[in-house]
């Protein structure tokens, strides 16, 4: 992936949001488990940050998806995971098919106030009865006249408790469990929706809600695209958030080894730095290469998102390389830190909470494997 003038420009201004007006309330934030959404969004949606890669008709800056690929890695300067994952939702996740699929109507009544950071979005897939198993969605939007009627329940949703709309994805009919679904724009404060706060190990600073739907209407022209049409948008979106996952990850795994560098360096045990014994310093050497051999990967998965090409394979191979080094990478440094990585404002304690969210949310790493392995063709009973 070739960078311009114009990349870096983002970059630069995403590194310098993130240092002024992100960085300085993290511990407030995660104190309070929740951050101002809208502040914080409309401040991006200021600087053009929000709709990169949508439609200037709707304020965005009608740019590529490289663009986005920079701001999510560029996030990775935040000192915590859960207001970038909350922007990812906003810009990656939650949009993409009311922008390319919305009508004119749609797009201008929600994509451009979310573009504007005027609304907060969120993304309403995961069941209590599962999250990776999309085909198993139990909602239901019924028609009545010239509305939907919606029942059912929606967990594990980010920016849920202070969202204005919700891209939920529901039963719009009888037919096979991949020809039966829907994704619908629902307001969130249309009358029978209810919401209840779930407490989590990491990501403190993102709310993330259980949200109820009690016989809630919604005009019938909230409708993204075509009924029946609703797994394969959302399977279009996970492509995107698996590859926004992953860049994100890239500067923030690389700041969590510099951080361990430096901190190894000055400690000292049985009259040497921590640094100085070599199985430390060849395991950040080791953690090093695989942080770059990921870049790579994603980097070439977006390139290849750019042109054009199905990319199914290598952003599951992204997202699951990105949780797995996830994991190892702030295992490993917490080890380094020794008694400081055990506490719970540490940098890298912060991250170990943080990323083990990574090989759960957007499809677990067993996921993963099972569409890279579909995909080979070394399913039993498959072949290529």
């Amino acid at each position: 992936m070739k960078f311009s003038p114009e990349h870096r420009q983002v970059e630069d201004t995403v590194i310098r949001f993130c240092d002024k007006e992100i960085n300085p309330h993290v511990a407030e934030w995660e104190a309070k488990g929740q951050f101002p959404a809208h502040e914080v969004f409309k401040k991006l949606g200021n600087l053009g940050l929000l709709g990169l890669k949508y439609p200037e008709a709707y304020g965005g800056a009608g740019l590529d998806f490289s663009f986005s690929m920079v701001m999510a890695e560029a996030l990775g300067q935040c000192n915590c995971g859960g207001v970038p994952m909350a922007i990812g939702v906003q810009t990656d996740m939650a949009t993409p098919a009311l922008a390319r699929f919305g009508s004119d109507e749609l797009r201008q009544e929600f994509l451009a106030p979310t573009i504007a950071g005027d609304f907060v979005a969120c993304l309403g897939v995961s069941e209590p009865g599962g999250g990776s198993d999309v085909a198993a969605v139990k909602t239901t939007a019924r028609v009545d006249g010239g509305d939907y009627v919606i029942n059912g329940t929606k967990m594990w949703i980010t920016n849920g408790l202070q969202a204005d709309w919700c891209c939920l994805l529901a039963n719009t009919s009888d037919a096979s469990p991949h020809k039966n679904k829907s994704l619908i724009v629902v307001p969130m404060d249309t009358a029978g929706i209810s919401k209840q706060k779930i407490h989590k190990i990491g990501m403190h600073s993102s709310d993330t809600a259980q949200l109820f739907f009690d016989n809630v209407r919604v005009p019938r022209r909230y409708l993204i695209g075509q009924e029946g049409m609703g797994f394969s948008f959302q399977m279009l979106q996970f492509q995107e958030e698996r590859l926004w996952g992953s860049a994100s990850s890239l500067r923030s795994l690389d700041r969590l080894i510099d951080q361990t560098i430096d901190y190894t360096r000055q400690r000292k045990a049985f009259g040497k730095s921590i640094l100085d014994n070599q199985v430390v310093h060849y395991r950040l050497a080791e953690l090093r290469t695989e942080v770059e051999a990921l870049r790579a990967l994603t980097y070439r998965a977006v390139e290849m998102y750019i042109g054009g090409k199905d990319v199914t394979k290598l952003a599951s191979m992204a997202k699951l390389k990105c949780g797995r080094l996830s994991r190892e990478v702030t295992d490993a440094c917490l080890q380094y830190w020794g008694g400081m990585g055990f506490t719970a404002d540490n940098p890298i304690s912060q991250a170990y909470r943080d990323s083990r969210l990574v090989s759960i949310g957007g499809g677990a790493d067993e996921v993963m494997l099972g569409i890279i392995c579909k995909l080979e063709g070394t399913l039993p009973g498959k072949s290529a």
